[in-house]
């Protein structure tokens, strides 16, 4: 159900792979690592010697593969593991600003950092925003025009007022255009922002009352 003032907060774009698919060019499978599982939800009770439901997921082995010892992504590692997928292909590798931001945007217990379902969720939000990006960089130039990006949000779900796109758009171009770095840190925020506004919107009106700490809670996260 889309909400009033809202619209559909990012839903599926048309060319949006299925639920935990990895991106084009990203390694599927790779073998499970060895020994337990704890960081992924603990043990399996009458299982013993079978491998969670995680080891047979396509990403598993690549999450594992950067998540290092602690069973998480933090920023750095998931800006690495961009980086070499080749997500990006022939735009600008995403900074470590979007990478934050990135991570902020699923970080619900706020240790900075994600897990492996957490991690699927960016890479199905990244797959769509990357072909919504697409469909409006029709000369492949990495960039799109202000009018462009006014007609990606629309085409996203979103409804916000003419004066509420023109600030977005003066904060993300960079002379005159928007390239694909800044426009997914914008996405990024447009989905995080409206999440938190949307779980306080419990009478599906399209307006909240915040409290300030909130608000700060809320806006300063991301």
């Amino acid at each position: 159900m889309a909400y009033p003032g809202y619209g559909g907060y990012g839903g599926p774009m048309p060319g949006m792979p299925a639920q935990g698919m990895p991106p084009q060019g990203m390694p599927m499978g790779g073998a499970p690592p060895q020994g337990g599982y704890s960081p992924y939800g603990g043990g399996y009770p009458g299982s013993f010697g079978a491998q969670p439901p995680a080891a047979n997921d396509p990403m598993w082995g690549y999450f594992t593969a950067i998540a290092g010892q602690d069973g998480e992504i933090d920023a750095e590692e998931l800006q690495r593991c961009l980086t070499q997928s080749g997500f990006s292909g022939s735009y600008t590798p995403f900074s470590m600003e979007t990478c934050r931001i990135m991570i902020a945007m699923l970080d619900r217990d706020f240790t900075g950092k994600m897990g492996f379902n957490e991690f699927k969720e960016l890479f199905t939000a990244l797959n769509g925003w990357k072909q919504n990006f697409m469909m409006f960089d029709r000369d492949h130039s990495g960039t799109v025009e202000p009018h462009e990006m006014s007609q990606a949000i629309t085409a996203m779900g979103y409804r916000v007022s003419p004066q509420a796109l023109n600030a977005i758009i003066k904060r993300y171009n960079k002379g005159g255009r928007i390239f694909f770095d800044d426009y997914v840190a914008c996405c990024v925020k447009l989905r995080a922002l409206t999440d938190n506004f949307r779980r306080r919107d419990t009478m599906q009106q399209g307006s909240v009352t915040f409290q300030y700490d909130d608000f700060i809670l809320c806006t300063m996260a991301i």
